[in-house]
């Protein structure tokens, strides 16, 4: 059981020597659970405060008389609201520890002990009341708490759902714009063979390197790409034009030479310059390659 900390404020020395006799006839400790940790002589209210503060019950003993009485009321106001009870006690007039009665002394002090008890049992439903309020509270609070704890917890597991939502959204997204790239381009990618059987059908298709290298010498390269199979074109009639020059191409490598009259071996790749002097051509055939200025304008 806590012990109640009492603490009696009186107005000089010899009333300290007055109290603390009679306290010596009291079990306090037994009787009442008290203990009284502090007899404080002053007048002053700034000494009285700091020697009062914390206490559970303070006794205010001053003498009967007017100055006594007026005392008491200044230290009564000045110091309830530093400690949880002041109670008033009456000291016999006189200073006197030989012509004090310390009986009656002892008697008053119990019976102030007494009054404080009542007193603070006047309180107690209020305080059961207020401790039954703080319990309920309490109850709502740690309910509250343990639903916070929850709802935080759905929160963070709804957070991270919600980011990964995000993540795929954009990732989605990124893919719709290039699916969407991909069909709005997709009407300008051809099929090299179905292009190529479009116009030669009897035809085998020529490679696709062979195509791409007729699209660089036509100078239809960024406006014509030939790649996996396709040809990206910014218009099917591009196509057209460079599929018909690869066959024309083709055509004229594959056409055999025409028949040329017998000349002497000596004379073979030479031919007469003005003048009567032979000027002589390294190669007099003409390859596919070479014809790149004649395809540009067909």
């Amino acid at each position: 059981m806590t012990i109640v900390d009492v603490r009696i404020l009186v107005e000089g020395a010899s009333d300290v020597e007055v109290v603390s006799k009679a306290l010596q006839g009291l079990a306090l400790g037994s009787e009442y659970n008290i203990t009284i940790s502090a007899i404080i002589p002053t007048t002053n209210v700034e000494i009285a405060k700091s020697a009062a503060a914390g206490a559970d019950l303070l006794i205010i003993a001053t003498d009967a008389d007017r100055v006594g009485r007026d005392l008491a009321e200044r230290l009564f106001t000045e110091l309830s609201e530093m400690v949880g009870h002041v109670e008033r006690m009456k000291l016999p007039l006189g200073h006197d520890l030989e012509h004090i009665d310390v009986e009656l002394v002892r008697k008053e002090l119990k019976n102030t002990l007494v009054r404080a008890g009542l007193k603070s049992l006047q309180v107690l439903p209020e305080y059961m009341a207020l401790r039954n309020q703080l319990l309920d509270i309490k109850g709502r609070y740690d309910g509250l708490s343990a639903e916070y704890q929850n709802l935080k917890g759905e929160y963070e597991k709804t957070l991270r759902a919600y980011e990964e939502i995000k993540k795929e959204n954009e990732r989605l997204n990124e893919e719709n714009e290039g699916l969407k790239a991909l069909i709005e381009n997709a009407k300008n990618i051809f099929s090299i063979e179905e292009a190529w059987k479009s116009l030669f059908p009897a035809e085998p298709v020529p490679g696709e390197a062979y195509i791409g290298k007729a699209a660089e010498k036509l100078g239809l390269g960024g406006r014509v790409i030939v790649g996996q199979g396709y040809i990206f074109a910014e218009d099917k009639s591009l196509v057209d034009e460079l599929l018909r020059t690869v066959y024309l191409s083709l055509a004229i490598r594959e056409e055999p030479e025409p028949s040329k009259p017998l000349t002497p071996p000596e004379k073979q790749g030479e031919k007469k310059k003005e003048g009567g002097e032979l000027d002589v051509v390294e190669d007099a055939e003409v390859k596919p390659e070479e014809l790149e200025s004649l395809l540009k304008g067909l």
